[in-house]
């Protein structure tokens, strides 16, 4: 764990890095990137990569990440459903739901990315104790997992609607009122999530009136 710790946390170079899974949306799926963390800035970058056999050779198309991430108040957390998912919720309200090849591989990068979110969450003043920061990642991570299931059945509901036949019309007011409903509740519920979140990584100060 330690060496884990030092590896990730060396200043100079991007330590942390390799080929992992990204879950884009329901129709595309799992997508293969290549992820490279800078640890002095607290960035999580992913590139566009051409699979390999080989996971110690690269393959990451282009210079230019295809999207990065600041990992400081993120809550890193593996995910029940198999021994290689786990996601990073960042204090954003933005999560990225990430597989890598084995549960080894994973610990890896969960005990990598929680040390860079701790670095700069301790930089900016988060006062959390270790024990009670590891808890509070638990607990954003399931209410986190938990929403990602909302959103997929509130999907599913949606589609329930616009396939129904008669005498029951996918147009009735009443039904487009309730996936209306359905999905602005969700919607919601991630934003509040997002404000916790930042609640926990700034404190209650006027940096949370920016987010509205």
């Amino acid at each position: 764990m330690e060496s884990n710790l030092n590896k990730v946390l060396n200043m100079n170079r991007q330590q942390l890095s390799g080929q992992l899974y990204k879950y884009t949306n329901v129709v595309k799926g799992w997508q293969y990137r290549w992820f490279s963390v800078d640890a002095q800035e607290g960035l999580l970058s992913y590139y566009l990569c051409e699979p390999t056999g080989d996971e110690s050779i690269p393959q990451p198309v282009g210079n230019a990440p295809r999207g990065q991430v600041h990992l400081a108040g993120a809550v890193i957390c593996p995910s029940d459903e198999d021994s290689k998912t786990f996601t990073v919720n960042c204090a954003s309200g933005d999560m990225m739901k990430l597989r890598a090849g084995d549960a080894r591989a994973r610990q890896e990068w969960v005990d990598g990315l929680r040390a860079v979110v701790e670095s700069h969450s301790n930089s900016t003043g988060t006062a959390l104790p270790p024990r009670e920061q590891l808890a509070a990642h638990d607990a954003f991570g399931a209410a986190r997992q938990q929403l990602q299931q909302t959103e997929l059945s509130n999907a599913a509901l949606a589609r329930a609607i616009e396939n129904l036949t008669e005498p029951v019309s996918p147009t009735d007011p009443d039904l487009l009122m309730l996936k209306a409903l359905s999905a602005a509740s969700t919607h919601c519920l991630l934003q509040c999530l997002g404000l916790l979140q930042r609640h926990q990584e700034f404190g209650p100060d006027s940096r949370l009136e920016q987010s509205f």
